[in-house]
């Protein structure tokens, strides 16, 4: 991968310096995984930064009683940055949902490159932030009805991830349980939102495919109270 084709698909190194992509490269480990292998355990975080190449991942958080999927990421994304930086013990781990390409740089690493590209340190905060209100509207919807929720959720996704074809807005085909957790409802009503969204033809599921097909964006959109 060039320097370049680094850049473009990871947005958070869109303003970094030439330098810093050539020696980011140069360290960089790459992994594959298939679907459902763990990507990394509670044990392993702090130990470096993670940058999806290809597929999906969901961050699941670990209890005694039910395990729950916190967040869903997809290719150009990253995760394992917050804990280079905070030391306290972490309680969730990363599942690949479908085959994944990983590339991975040590903390010490990353973090020396942060030092030394201000460009870098001062769009990684802006990525930080962005995660910060995602969360602050997930709050702000606590109180919304269930289909308000997972509409957002389908939104959040196709706006981040989604590929723009002729029959819609193609992601991959998030499991109905991993979509529930991430918006907050039960499982029963993602399973009868997303029948109903079917039915009205808003969205298609491929499920040989694994792809979900946003066929009428707008509507969707405003289900979900943003437009």
């Amino acid at each position: 991968m060039t320097t370049e084709e680094f850049s473009e698909r990871f947005p958070l190194f869109n303003t970094a310096n030439p330098e810093t992509l050539d020696r980011l490269l140069s360290i960089a480990q790459e992994h594959e995984y298939p679907a459902q292998r763990a990507v990394l355990m509670e044990d392993a975080w702090g130990n470096a930064v993670f940058f999806i190449v290809s597929g999906w991942v969901k961050v699941r958080r670990l209890s005694d009683k039910n395990d729950m999927t916190i967040a869903v990421l997809g290719p150009g994304n990253f995760f394992g940055e917050m804990a280079i930086l905070d030391e306290s013990p972490r309680s969730t781990d990363v599942i690949a949902l479908c085959p994944v390409t990983l590339m991975s740089v040590s903390a010490q690493r990353f973090i020396q490159a942060l030092f030394n590209d201000s460009q870098l340190h001062h769009r990684m905060l802006q990525l930080m932030v962005r995660r910060l209100r995602q969360n602050n509207v997930r709050f702000q919807l606590r109180n919304q009805p269930p289909a308000v929720k997972l509409a957002n959720t389908l939104i959040r996704l196709a706006e981040e991830y989604g590929l723009d074809t002729q029959r819609g807005v193609v992601i991959f085909n998030v499991a109905f349980q991993d979509l529930a957790d991430v918006s907050d409802i039960g499982l029963q009503e993602t399973q009868k939102i997303m029948e109903k969204l079917q039915e009205k033809k808003w969205i298609a599921i491929h499920t040989e495919e694994n792809r979900l097909c946003l066929i009428n964006k707008k509507q969707l959109k405003h289900l979900a109270g943003m437009g």
